[in-house]
């Protein structure tokens, strides 16, 4: 009895920390990285590298000026730079990258108490406070390279809207569409999603989830009309924020019930927005109210610890 050691749970502990899970997100992030650089240059690039630098730079700065200890070293602050990048315009003035960094950083996570407090996913606020405060820029649509019309200027969503015709099934899954530079392209998110799912950093559920919620609705409002559903999934930002931002681990449920309410519930206030709301695209503004619900999800959804009562 000796060696017996009485201490708090948790008693089991995973090898990886937080730092190898964000460079996980990073290398998945990197194929649609090489997507945009190819389809609207390295302007892509640039705007990707702003936005990561602010990021970084603001998190740094924050905590030396509050003698807190510096957390740049996990790499979360680039994952957030990366992520705001990815929901940006090519065109997007080089500074409003950079405000919108700041915002995300000092605003929305340091000013909450830093990673794992904040209320909802970083990049998200950001890119709504661009979008809000930006509006001209935010959708200022650049056609990629190999664009054939000059109609790939305009999201496919925003095309759908006015009853155009949209791109091709198989371009939007390329990425030659207009649309913000880390979200063209379905096929380089999906390599992404599978380097995630086989690294076990994030589970199936609410990717899963999401997307099929906004198929099935989209399919139901639409008309029975499958390809109306297909082009609702590929046209805007669904997979970037199905794969990379509604797996947040500290702003959506720990529990996988819990993940699968918030999947249903971004796929149906997405659906509900592009719809009838005036945004013809509604997954930021999704993954940020359910961030709000997390909580009250994440009570319902807990589990009975093994001989005790639920709480």
């Amino acid at each position: 009895m000796s060696n017996f050691i009485v201490t708090t749970s948790p008693h089991l502990r995973a090898k990886t920390d937080t730092a190898s899970i964000m460079r996980d997100v990073v290398i998945a992030l990197v194929p649609a990285l090489i997507a945009a650089v190819i389809l609207f240059g390295f302007r892509a690039l640039l705007v990707t590298v702003v936005s990561v630098v602010f990021a970084v730079l603001t998190e740094f700065v924050y905590e030396k000026a509050c003698k807190l200890p510096v957390t740049v070293g996990d790499w979360s602050a680039v994952v957030t730079g990366v992520l705001l990048a990815y929901n940006l315009p090519v065109s997007i003035p080089l500074w409003q990258a950079a405000f919108g960094s700041i915002v995300a950083i000092l605003v929305v996570k340091q000013l909450f108490g830093g990673l794992g407090r904040n209320f909802a996913n970083p990049a998200i606020v950001g890119r709504i406070v661009l979008f809000l405060s930006f509006s001209k820029t935010m959708t200022a649509w650049t056609a990629p390279k190999f664009a054939v019309d000059a109609v790939s200027t305009a999201t496919p969503l925003a095309i759908m809207g006015n009853g155009g015709e949209v791109p091709s099934l198989l371009h939007m899954f390329l990425g030659v569409k207009g649309g913000c530079l880390g979200e063209v392209s379905a096929l380089a998110l999906l390599i992404g999603f599978v380097y995630l799912l086989v690294r076990k950093v994030i589970t199936w559920h609410t990717p899963v989830v999401f997307v099929a919620t906004v198929f099935v609705l989209s399919f139901l409002v639409g008309g029975f009309d499958a390809m109306y559903a297909l082009n609702q999934i590929l046209a805007g930002g669904l997979m970037l924020g199905a794969i990379f931002m509604a797996t947040d681990y500290a702003t959506t449920p720990s529990t996988s019930s819990g993940r699968v309410i918030f999947g249903l519930g971004c796929g149906i206030l997405t659906v509900m927005i592009r719809q009838w709301g005036s945004y013809a695209e509604g997954v930021s503004f999704a993954i940020l109210f359910m961030n709000i619900l997390t909580p009250y999800v994440s009570k319902w959804t807990r589990t009975k610890p093994f001989g005790g009562v639920k709480a």
